[in-house]
């Protein structure tokens, strides 16, 4: 089999005929085989380009692919990630803005999947970070090739292929990409890993080597994310927050591991799992009872909750608050309930939850003044999270 027949059996296996597939187009190499790959599989395609506007030629690459997809007869669109001043992790933040804005790009087209240009020198560059961050076995097994966000299902058809040979082809049909300097700015891990990657050759450390063992490790992961999930039962979810079983501690200490990781997920939203002292950490305090905060979460008396100073700021209830509330009622402002507004919920013990539990729940404000508090059983609202922690067990 020639290798032009190999890269587009991988498209054709790995992506659904008979539906438009959603192309993230950065117009690097990776992704512009991607969507030429697509076209030579017969598939029907969509793309979307991210302008993260973090450098000046930015919006001009953008518009280059724009012309390259309208000269293909490809629908195009180009989502700005809008920003100010990006405190924190530069890479993290604009990975989150990225995956939004194709989320949002994709339901906007009503497409239900979406293919992105991951190949296997990602995959062992995955591997790399995990352990520098002493990941366990979930983080070391590698980038998912598949997984569903709600009604959107992405895929990563290209996790076997190589970088290098991805270019080849597309050097063979003469189509030109662009190449990020970002790529090549050693601040940034992944670069880092990538070049730590080509040193590694002399030891016999390939790419191709280390995408096989995330393969094996993925393997097992998946047998042990049954115990996982049905560990699961140690946590019931209430109000957005997890009360925690005494019995989460006979369980497997890996599987503890795991639940807890998966559960700081739910809570935050975080797509990364904290390192693996420091959740080493936060379960040993959990276990002996102790309260611990950790990724913008909490521990307390038995409960596993969001951190108040991590929550999202304040949004019209048409958005989603927090990255997990959905909340329909009176006209106002949806921001954390808070202790003022437990004060002013004057039958939230009715309810049944603790004080630490409500308090990061979302009310709905004017001024001042709380006109519902959802979870407290104040005024005329509903307030729902999604997914379920069990749906999210399920998805992860």
């Amino acid at each position: 089999m020639s290798v032009a027949d190999r890269l587009v059996g991988l498209v054709r296996a790995g992506l659904p005929a008979g539906q438009v597939v959603g192309v993230a187009l950065s117009g690097g190499g990776d992704s512009t085989a991607l969507l030429h790959l697509c076209r030579a599989a017969g598939l029907a395609v969509e793309a979307v380009t991210v302008d993260h506007d973090l450098r000046p030629e930015s919006a001009e690459e953008a518009a280059k692919v724009a012309q390259d997809c309208a000269a293909l007869g490809v629908p195009h669109v180009v989502a700005v990630w809008k920003h100010g001043p990006v405190a924190g992790n530069l890479m993290d933040a604009a990975r989150r803005a990225r995956s939004g804005l194709i989320r949002d790009w994709a339901r906007a087209r009503g497409i239900g999947h979406v293919a992105l240009g991951h190949t296997r020198d990602d995959q062992a560059e995955t591997v790399l970070m995990g352990l520098a961050r002493q990941a366990g076995i979930a983080g070391l097994s590698g980038m998912r090739p598949c997984w569903t966000e709600g009604d959107l299902v992405f895929h990563r058809p290209l996790l076997t292929a190589g970088r290098d040979e991805l270019r080849a082809w597309l050097r063979g049909r003469t189509v030109s990409w662009i190449d990020d300097p970002t790529n090549e700015d050693v601040r940034f891990q992944r670069v880092r890993a990538r070049k730590v990657l080509v040193a590694l050759a002399g030891l016999g450390i390939t790419a191709e080597g280390l995408a096989g063992v995330a393969g094996h490790l993925a393997s097992v992961q998946a047998a042990l994310a049954v115990q996982v999930r049905g560990a699961g039962r140690h946590m019931t979810e209430s109000a957005g927050a997890l009360q925690v079983d005494p019995g989460l501690w006979r369980e497997p200490t890996e599987v503890q591991r795991q639940l807890i990781v998966a559960a700081l997920g739910w809570l935050s939203g975080g797509g990364y799992a904290p390192r693996a002292a420091d959740v080493l950490r936060f379960r040993a305090a959990m276990q002996a009872g102790r309260d611990a905060t950790l990724a913008g979460c909490r521990y307390r008396k038995g409960w596993l909750l969001r951190e108040g100073r991590a929550l999202g700021g304040p949004v019209d209830p048409a958005q989603v608050w927090d990255g997990r509330w959905r909340v329909t009622g009176p006209v106002g402002e949806v921001r954390a309930l808070g202790a003022a507004g437990l004060r002013q919920s004057p039958d939230w013990r009715r309810v049944g939850l603790p004080r630490q539990v409500l308090e990061v729940t979302p009310g709905v404000w004017q001024g001042e003044v709380l006109l519902a508090a959802p979870s407290a059983g104040f005024g005329p609202a509903t307030a729902t999270v999604a997914p379920s922690f069990n749906a999210f067990l399920l998805s992860h």
